[in-house]
């Protein structure tokens, strides 16, 4: 498995934050290199990860894209990085998607109708190059072209401790995206000719689920699992963004060596998917890239509201809600490559620099973003009720309503209105979804997947694919239990007739129920009234559990300023069952706290107050 390598990856062992380096194309200095990667690590960081933008108004122009005099000062400052002791890594390409000179026509992104209109925007080159062809996402061989470019300009950069190589969150344009060699892909899986429905697709929504159904398996199979090849063939691990893709999101990040999450566009609890699958696939690290457009999103080139006056209590509170949906690490987004007593700045971001409003209280703050991950990197994360998730229903939907589409969600295969089932938040459910399943085995009762273990399976969907109904079927018959909340209907465009036959058969083993109280067999491990957002992980034998405020639960996209406030002292009172032992905890949130809670394997309790810049301690 590609985790022995990941455990070696030096910068994550570190759990300091990294903060994203935006460097646009201006006449780089070594000098300003140093005293940047000098002021991250003043600033406890942890380490960088460079990414090449569009050049900013009156800048000079820097060296040429992949030069050898652009691959001499990204070397240099890997080597600068190194010897300070923090982790370098560094964006797969300018801009994003992927794509810029480098692709030629022929590698470029296609729909059904023949090649893209999309082409690349804001990159590096724009100062010679203006607008540039998208990579094919689609055809791993022109990947494989694009990285042999990439590669070789990175391979000075690659010398020394490990690097991370990013790939940002997929926005290759979504409608009728297509590859031609798919043609007869598609044609030998589903038993007929998609052509005839090309123009038409949208009027067609179970052919349209045949074709999401075949783009989901051509992005795994023509990006992900082999950019994470490519990765390491270069000496480096993958870091990336899966979510934008029209693919099982749970599958693409199990894929990569580190899922990476993203908050706020995002809102916090779509963290729960690359939280799920770093579980599933046993990956020790989930980044998140953090404080995004906090209080909203103005277009290029304006920045964010509130911009270089953000408020670090909001920050805090933001952090701890994606800590308590499966991250472990933050990267924050970001800080603009500055000249002495230069003015650049990132239009969607936190701004992150000398001049930052917040500056007197950016140590303490990352000093606590590090306690926090190194509390919940340890270990494995605790699993319990597993989840599914309802791929075909978003497949067979097209876009949101309009009063639900923000500046990052349009479609509902996004996944960014997926929330866990609020009835099963004490279980600590993960989400799992049909290739899972399928390599599942059932042991005494207990669904596993390599590391994790679920005690059932809950499945509350409209739709059901037939090859997710035949998983089902033979995890029932080893003796799964299987909580199906409501019938379902088979989606595609010509499906088995024999599915409802199948679905009654399944619907009638012994340990399949409707009941979700019935197949509920044990207390939660985390039992009470309103609970606050938690995460757990199993370590050696004791349960680490980093309670989130309870304000948390109220953070939605964008946030208020100053929207922290809360009324006082909060107070809940939790059952915590570990192994048949039962726990009464009474937790006190003061404001801006998140609690830290051990239960040793002797059975000792300990409950630490988590803020910054204290380390206040209660036994419980």
């Amino acid at each position: 498995m590609h985790t022995d390598l990941l455990r070696t990856y030096r910068p994550f062992l570190d759990s300091r934050p990294y903060t994203r380096w935006w460097w646009f194309n201006d006449a780089i200095q070594k000098e300003d290199i140093k005293t940047q990667l000098t002021w991250v690590c003043d600033q406890h960081f942890g380490g960088v990860e460079i990414a090449w933008m569009y050049p900013q108004p009156g800048a000079e122009e820097g060296p040429r894209w992949l030069s050898a005099g652009w691959s001499d000062l990204v070397a240099y400052t890997k080597q600068e990085a190194d010897r300070l002791g923090i982790g370098c890594d560094f964006t797969f390409g300018t801009q994003w998607p992927f794509g810029g000179r480098i692709v030629p026509q022929e590698d470029a992104s296609q729909v059904f109708s023949g090649l893209s209109s999309q082409r690349l925007e804001k990159s590096w080159e724009l100062h010679y190059s203006g607008e540039e062809y998208v990579l094919n996402h689609l055809d791993h061989r022109a990947l494989e072209r694009y990285a042999g470019h990439i590669g070789e300009a990175l391979t000075a950069a690659m010398q020394g401790a490990t690097s991370g190589l990013f790939s940002d969150s997929w926005e290759v344009f979504p409608e009728n995206l297509w590859s031609a060699q798919l043609d007869p892909v598609f044609r030998e899986r589903f038993g007929y000719d998609l052509e005839p429905y090309k123009a038409q697709i949208d009027e067609h929504p179970q052919v349209r689920y045949d074709y999401r159904k075949l783009l989901s398996d051509a992005v795994l199979e023509g990006f992900f699992k082999p950019y994470t090849e490519i990765c390491h063939q270069l000496g480096g691990v993958s870091r990336v963004q899966c979510h934008g893709a029209p693919t099982d999101l749970l599958a693409a990040f199990a894929m990569v060596d580190v899922p990476e999450s993203e908050a706020l566009l995002f809102e916090t609890f779509f963290s729960a998917i690359p939280g799920s699958a770093a579980a599933l696939a046993d990956l020790p690290v989930v980044t998140c890239e953090t404080f995004t457009c906090l209080y909203g999103y103005e277009p290029w080139p304006a920045n964010s509201p509130h911009h270089g006056r953000e408020k670090i209590e909001d920050m805090k509170l933001l952090a701890d809600a994606v800590f308590a949906h499966g991250v472990n690490h933050i990267i924050w987004h970001g800080m603009p490559y500055n000249k002495p007593g230069g003015s650049n700045t990132f239009y969607a971001t936190t701004h992150v620099g000398p001049g930052s409003g917040f500056i007197h209280e950016l140590p303490a703050f990352n000093r606590y973003l590090e306690s926090v991950s190194r509390f919940l990197k340890p270990g494995k994360t605790y699993s319990d009720v597993a989840v599914y998730l309802p791929l075909e229903d978003i497949w067979m939907r097209h876009r949101l309503p309009e009063e639900r589409q923000g500046p990052a969600s349009t479609y509902y295969w996004e996944l960014q209105t997926v929330d866990l089932p609020a009835s099963l938040e004490g279980y600590h459910p993960l989400w799992i979804s049909t290739p899972f399943l399928k390599e599942a085995t059932v042991e005494n009762g207990l669904i596993r997947y390599g590391e994790t273990t679920f005690s059932m399976l809950y499945m509350d969907v409209e739709w059901l694919d037939h090859e997710a109904l035949e998983a089902l079927i033979q995890l029932a018959l080893k003796g799964a239990t299987i909580c199906i909340a409501r019938r379902s209907k088979v989606p595609g465009h010509q499906p088995p007739s024999d599915y409802d036959d199948r679905l009654t058969q399944l619907m009638n083993y012994p340990t399949v129920t409707s009941d979700l109280n019935a197949a509920l067999r044990h207390p939660p491990l985390v039992g009470g009234e309103d609970l606050p957002e938690y995460w757990c992980r199993e370590v050696d034998g004791a349960y680490h559990i980093f309670f989130a405020h309870p304000d948390t639960k109220r953070i939605r996209y964008p946030m208020a300023y100053e929207g922290w406030r809360s009324t006082g002292t909060l107070e809940r009172h939790v059952t915590i069952d570990i192994k048949d032992r039962e726990y009464d905890l009474h937790l006190t949130f003061e404001p801006e706290d998140a609690l830290f809670v051990k239960v040793t394997s002797m059975g000792e309790v300990d409950i630490a107050s988590a803020r910054i810049g204290k380390d206040e301690k209660t036994k419980g």
